[in-house]
């Protein structure tokens, strides 16, 4: 089960602008020329700092966390 946003001032379920930190670790591959790529990322972590209504810009305490069911559940 996951989870997702809902903006408790409109009703928004679907558009929010989220600032977040993440910690990956990966494998920078360089060309002789110098070009990256870059393969086997791997999420740390990540913190969400913050989360904002596109719609009517609300934040904080407005935003709210709502959990999300599996497509297998009842």
């Amino acid at each position: 089960m996951g989870v997702r946003f809902r903006c408790s001032a409109c009703g928004n379920l679907t558009r929010f602008d989220v600032v977040a930190t993440r910690r990956t670790r990966a494998f920078h591959h360089y060309t002789v020329a110098g070009e990256l790529t870059i393969e086997e990322e791997e999420e740390l972590g990540t913190t969400i700092e913050e989360v904002t209504c596109r719609w009517c810009n609300a934040g904080g305490a407005a935003i709210e966390e709502v959990p999300v069911s599996g497509a297998g559940d009842p």
